[in-house]
Formats: structure tokens, sequence, C-alpha cells
């Protein structure tokens, strides 16, 4: 079973795990990912890269959470790793995109890390401000669809006014 399999089953299983559990795993990984983020946001430019085990020492974590960790920075990154069948032994790297990291972590609601002071020294406030934009509009669904009006011909294309077709019960 690939590492990212056994986190998973580990993390979101709550069939086979006691949700209280899976609760104090998460509130543990969060401030182990904070931490860690804390120390790659220091020298942002810089390729992190190696095993994932060498990772997990480098970081002091355990390989279950540089796992969870490779999975939440993935989309970040200017080259994704092979995560779905990851082993402790896969060469992995961290280089990330600081843009795309920043709006990540807006994007997945993640305050405790895009609030982290580590980012004043990458982006200015009016840089922070709009990246915090662009990252919250990216899944907010936009209709594009005109207004209509009772007297207009109905969008079902029955031929009748959208009063007395589909808008009757509006």
């Amino acid at each position: 079973m690939a590492l990212l399999d056994k986190w998973r089953a580990m993390a979101y299983d709550t069939k086979n795990n006691d949700k209280a559990k899976i609760q104090r795993l998460w509130n543990d990984y969060f401030k182990e990912e904070t931490r860690v983020y804390q120390e790659l946001l220091k020298n942002p430019d810089e390729e992190v890269k190696g095993k994932v085990v060498e990772l997990a020492e480098k970081y002091g974590l355990s390989i279950m959470y540089m796992t969870a960790f490779l999975d939440g920075i993935d989309e970040s990154l200017k080259v994704p790793n092979p995560i779905e069948e990851m082993e402790e032994d896969t060469e992995v790297s961290l280089a990330f995109d600081k843009e795309k990291l920043y709006m990540n972590m807006v994007d997945a609601k993640a305050d405790w890390l895009y609030n982290l002071p580590e980012w004043n020294d990458i982006f200015d406030q009016e840089k922070r401000d709009e990246l915090y934009k662009a990252g919250k509009q990216r899944n907010t669904i936009k209709h594009e669809s005109p207004k209509i009006y009772p007297n207009d011909p109905c969008p079902c294309g029955s031929g009748k006014k959208y009063k007395k077709c589909c808008g009757k019960n509006a």
C-alpha cells in the first residue's frame, strides 16, 4: 500500500477510526505543518529535495505527517511529486510557486498558514491582498446568465412567455 493510501486510511476513515482520535491527529498535524511552512518560507526560493524519509527526518516529522504535507503542498509545487505511488525512498521536491502556495492556502481557508509572519518578507501587503482576493475567487461559481423578465420568451424553448411557462411558479 502506497504511503498516501495509508495516510488517507488513518486520517479520513471514520468508519474504522474514532472521530475524536482523528480530530486529535489533525490538530497535531496542523501544528507540525505550520512549523514546516515557517521553515520553508524563510528561504522560499531554495529548492528542498530528497527522499521522503530524509525530508521527514529533516523536519522532525513522522513518515505519515510528511506524506500529508507532500499531499497538501503538491498543487503548489513547480513540478508535482508522484504522491499517489510514493514510498519512503521516493525522491521528492518541495520547490513551490510562492503565489500559487499563498492562493492555495487562502482557498483551503488555512488562515493559520496564509497569515504566517514569514509571508511579510516575501510579499508586501498590497500583493498579499491581491493574492488573497484571487485565492478566494478560485472556486467561486459565477452565473453569467442574463436576467429573464416575465414577458421574455422562455429559455426552455417552448415558445411561450416565461411567465406562462417555467416562470409560472417562480
